[in-house]
């Protein structure tokens, strides 16, 4: 297959870089570790390194070097769908993805053989060294085992008119979220952005229209990425989610983020369906991607007909299980029903009670994921703190205690 990239944007994510051992080891032992554990992921194309792995993996090179582009019938879709009903939409969306979910190649609502690797290499590293535990950085603060985090891609002005009732609710029940707004999309109320940030909450950039256009052609898109940067400096926002989730890794790379929102572990449901199997925040190139690792509201509601948050939570046990992050996005605009409402309200309530996790902002994640790279062993603080893992014999073959 074509290596999909002329640099690699993801060499940062490899699992010494990700663990960070204190105990410094061979460069040889990792990759053997890594070798041992590569029938875990059971990929169709076996990498020939470390970063080959990361691009099929991180950067979903597994699904093809066109990737990144949109059908033809998904671009006529996207082309007549501002003249569609509402329902038309429904039905031509689940027919669609009806039609992805045959050959998907990844597991869903959990695809759990990228955690299972970055465990197993461990594991195997243990066992190579003779050793029944080894110290690394925790990869969540504060002693939390798992991390818990809110967004909202806010698409139309209805959507933004029911923004403080989210707030409200969020705000009662102690969580925080983001609040991504599309600039030319409608006209934003800089009152509503003023108040939300005032009450704790964080403003982020969704394209600037919401017309699955913005990545028509790279040259398109750099232009679109000019006026997008200056609207972050506007906002004073440093995170971004593309409209729709279509993206490409390389092009977004003009973007002045600090973080972006626009992969995601698994999801055969989007316009270009796909997963970058992880389920942890990870380096792409000039930025930290936070991944969503739950089914976006309107999925669930309209594409499942799910009734309850069951599936949100069993994924949640499965996050916390290898110390993942819990990241939705839902949409004021699909909130306002009274179905979505009432998941996602149990779903809160569900979350209040279980209780375990680190509850943060995306830019608070992102940054906590540089520091966790960078910090010196000799100044870690109770923020940066260590875990140690010791060999087990139990179905992850690990157990976790923080020091």
């Amino acid at each position: 297959m074509k290596r999909m990239m002329a640099h690699n944007l993801w060499s940062m994510n490899t699992p010494e870089k990700f663990w960070l051992c204190e105990a410094a080891f061979e460069k040889s032992l990792w990759e053997k570790a890594i070798q041992q554990s590569l029938t875990t992921l059971r990929l169709s194309e076996t990498p020939i390194d470390v970063d080959h792995l990361l691009e099929l993996t991180l950067g979903e090179s597994q699904f093809g070097h066109d990737h990144w582009r949109l059908s033809r019938i998904r671009k006529l879709y996207y082309f007549l769908k501002p003249l569609l009903p509402r329902l038309l939409i429904r039905i031509l969306r689940r027919s669609l993805h009806r039609r992805h979910t045959l050959d998907f190649r990844l597991g869903w609502p959990i695809e759990a053989r990228y955690p299972r690797f970055q465990f197993a290499v461990l594991k195997n590293l243990l066992e190579l060294t003779g050793q029944t535990s080894i110290q690394f950085r925790a990869l969540w603060p504060y002693g939390k085992r798992y991390a818990f985090v809110l967004t909202h891609d806010v698409e139309t002005d209805k959507g933004q008119q029911f923004i403080r009732r989210v707030a409200d609710l969020e705000e009662s029940l102690g969580f925080r979220s983001s609040f991504n707004f599309v600039p030319q999309g409608y006209h934003v109320d800089m009152k509503v952005v003023n108040e939300l940030r005032q009450r704790g909450f964080e403003i982020g950039i969704h394209g600037l229209k919401h017309d699955g256009k913005l990545f028509g052609s790279r040259k398109e898109f750099e232009r679109g990425a000019a006026k997008i940067n200056q609207c972050l400096m506007d906002f004073s926002a440093v995170g971004f989610r593309a409209p729709l989730t279509i993206r490409n890794p390389e092009w977004m790379q003009a973007l002045d983020i600090e973080y972006d929102l626009s992969f995601f572990d698994t999801d055969p449901f989007e316009p270009i369906p796909g997963g970058t199997m992880s389920i942890w925040p990870f380096f792409l190139g000039r930025f930290v991607e936070l991944p969503y690792t739950l089914a976006q509201d309107y999925t669930l509601t309209s594409i499942l007909n799910e009734k309850s948050p069951r599936l949100w939570l069993e994924k949640v046990d499965f996050l916390e299980k290898y110390c993942g992050m819990a990241l939705l996005n839902a949409h004021p605009d699909y909130l306002q029903q009274k179905s979505t409402w009432n998941i996602y309200y149990d779903f809160l309530i569900g979350m209040k009670e279980r209780g375990g996790y680190w509850h943060a902002l995306p830019r608070e994640v992102a940054r906590w994921w540089k520091t966790r790279a960078g910090c010196r062993w000799d100044i870690l603080n109770e923020i940066c703190n260590l875990t140690r893992v010791y060999l087990t014999q139990d179905s992850l073959g690990l157990d976790f205690a923080t020091t």
